[in-house]
């Protein structure tokens, strides 16, 4: 099965699976389904215990939810701009889908948010030396600012 075969099938299966979750979610309350069903699909919330009020990432089956990343390195924006920043918050990426059992490969789906449009293009220049074709799909947004002053924050989604 080549790459792309593949990477369509995984994004496929990704969408089936969220489909079946939600139904699964409407069945729950209707009909009660044993502890078992609901663990399976049950989310459990990783790296709850920072000072911040969210979760490095979400595990639902086999799909890894993350929490947006900033360029962010021993507690500082890293220094540089947008490619720095966008390098730092890759490998910050990463380190979330290492310590819980996933990969770069496993990446389905990717939202950047840039303070500055205008850095798209270098933004992208670091995105593909960092990411290996197929890229995961992704959307790109402007927004006014970001949380300490960061010029990029990147969120992600990982499948197995």
């Amino acid at each position: 099965m080549s790459k792309l075969t593949a990477s369509l099938s995984k994004a496929l299966l990704v969408g089936t699976c969220s489909l079946g979750l939600a139904v699964t979610a409407g069945a729950a309350t209707a009909t009660a389904p044993s502890s078992a069903a609901l663990t399976k699909s049950a989310p459990i919330f990783l790296g709850d215990g920072g000072e911040y009020p969210f979760s490095s990432a979400v595990r639902v089956g086999d799909t890894l939810y993350m929490s947006g990343q900033i360029g962010f390195k021993d507690g500082n924006l890293v220094a540089g701009g947008i490619k720095a920043e966008t390098k730092q918050a890759l490998d910050n990426i990463n380190g979330v889908l290492l310590q819980y059992g996933y990969q770069k490969s496993d990446l389905v789906k990717c939202m950047a948010m840039l303070t500055d449009m205008d850095d798209f293009n270098d933004f992208n220049e670091v995105y593909k030396t960092e990411l290996a074709k197929p890229y995961p799909v992704r959307s790109a947004f402007g927004v006014a600012d970001l949380a300490a002053n960061a010029s990029v924050e990147i969120e992600c989604t990982a499948a197995k």
